[in-house]
């Protein structure tokens, strides 16, 4: 449970830096600067969503061969590894609902989430350790953790520190999860 956790908090941390996601946040938390009501927002909407992605990870890793699952999980790892080696493109926010900070983060932030990289590692993640409620745990804590330095100093640290480093690490730690689901698969 552990190893789900904190594999699930590391993927998801480190995928998110540069995120289209955790430019939302940076844009939710420039417009409004109420940054508590915008990491609220996060964790509802990124609660939610990742529940969600976490029990369609487990329901299809329960329904297909075992085998299957493994050679998919271990493909779709070594992917998520190269999606995240390309920088997203700028998120236009220019009209937003007039909901206030907490729906209108909560609601753009769901809906910037779907078929995300890190909401798709979420369902590879649940496949991998069959645990939706501690993957979705460490998800989200990972996903709060990069969009919160993105809301209280997303400009300063953005001036430090080389995003393609971080993003090397990302994709890193994909490729190493993908690459030892094959060796495993390969020694059987």
């Amino acid at each position: 449970m552990i190893v789900a956790l904190l594999s699930s908090f590391l993927v998801v941390a480190l995928a998110e830096m540069g995120d289209k996601t955790q430019l939302v946040a940076l844009s939710m938390a420039s417009r409004y600067r109420r940054p508590w009501a915008i990491l609220l927002g996060i964790l509802i909407a990124t609660t939610v969503n990742h529940a969600l992605a976490s029990s369609v990870g487990v329901w299809a890793a329960t329904r297909m061969p075992a085998a299957i699952v493994q050679w998919v999980l271990a493909l779709g790892f070594i992917g998520f590894g190269v999606w995240t080696l390309v920088p997203d493109s700028s998120v236009e926010l220019a009209r937003l609902p007039p909901w206030g900070p907490l729906v209108t983060t909560a609601v753009v932030f769901f809906l910037a989430e779907m078929g995300d990289k890190t909401q798709l590692a979420t369902v590879a993640l649940a496949a991998r350790f069959g645990s939706p409620a501690t993957v979705t745990v460490g998800t989200t804590l990972g996903m709060l953790a990069a969009d919160a330095l993105a809301v209280f100093a997303g400009s300063y640290l953005a001036t430090r520190l080389p995003m393609v480093w971080i993003r090397r690490a990302a994709a890193a730690l994909f490729f190493v999860f993908g690459l030892t689901i094959i060796f495993k698969l390969l020694g059987q």
